[in-house]
């Protein structure tokens, strides 16, 4: 399904039962709703019990490039408007790196809208002058090589080393998507990305049940990023996914659904339908 977002046309799935608590999946940079939707991944997981919702973040995936002068703070506005549109004044938010830093915005921003936050494979900080750098970095090397290298780059940075060899075909959809990502909106992303605000400061004030998730072999936001927000966010809960790198919802998926399945499943419900 595709909706005029913000004036920017996006893609999204909405599945499971209208009438049940909505959880909205948030993808990481530069990937699509795809690295939810798999089999025995997180939509087939919870579209048995729960309104299911995954979209593709303005320039990513089937969604519209459009401009390309993004920010973290018009992909949350877009977030909230694709809440409107699909009347659900509250939901659970998973966001997995990039994801997971619109969710923290989002929370910080809408409280009143998140029933229940899950963060996977993120941090809270903003970028320090190293992380900006290697965004630049990456703009210049797209500009050099294109996309297809890129990918092919970009895959040995956020996977396990192992998962090469037990997850092959995880990492063959991911760098798919990543070499169909229009050049422009790498560069619009990484620049949002290098800008995005700190939101460690308005951890203590979330009020929603919070689960944290982690690949042990996360080199991109690490263990300590995700223990960090533990300790201040009230609350929440943590686990650490074995044999799993930067998307450990896709290399290590049992382990990972199994930490969600138990947590959605403790969301009470409130007024979820307008």
């Amino acid at each position: 399904m595709k909706a005029t977002i913000n004036n920017c046309l996006i893609r999204y799935v909405d599945v499971g039962s209208p009438n049940a608590i909505p959880i909205i999946f948030i993808h990481g940079f530069p990937f699509s709703h795809r690295m939810w939707n798999f089999p025995g991944g997180q939509i087939d997981a919870l579209s048995g019990t729960n309104r299911v919702i995954a979209y593709d973040i303005r320039g990513h995936g089937e969604s519209e490039v459009g401009t390309g002068h993004y920010s973290i703070e018009l992909f949350v506005d877009d977030l909230i408007a694709l809440m409107d549109h699909l009347h659900i004044p509250k939901a659970i938010i998973c966001g997995l790196s990039m994801g997971g830093y619109i969710a923290l915005r989002a929370v910080e921003r809408n409280p009143e809208r998140i029933l229940g936050l899950v963060l996977c494979d993120t941090r809270s900080e903003a970028d320090g002058n190293e992380a900006k750098i290697r965004r630049a970095n990456g703009i210049k090397f797209v500009q050099a090589n294109g996309m297809k290298y890129y990918a092919q780059d970009y895959v040995k940075i956020v996977f396990a080393s192992s998962s090469f060899e037990t997850h092959p075909e995880s990492i063959k959809i991911v760098q798919s998507i990543v070499e169909r990502t229009a050049s422009t909106s790498i560069y619009g992303t990484l620049l949002a990305l290098a800008a995005r605000t700190d939101t460690t400061a308005s951890l203590a004030n979330i009020k929603c049940p919070t689960l944290i998730l982690v690949g042990e072999k996360d080199n991109v936001t690490p263990v300590s990023a995700s223990q960090a927000m533990n300790k201040i966010i009230p609350g929440s809960t943590m686990a650490v996914i074995p044999n799993a790198g930067h998307i450990s919802n896709m290399e290590n998926t049992g382990e990972f659904n199994k930490h969600l399945i138990e947590f959605v499943s403790t969301i009470k419900p409130e007024v979820v339908a307008v």
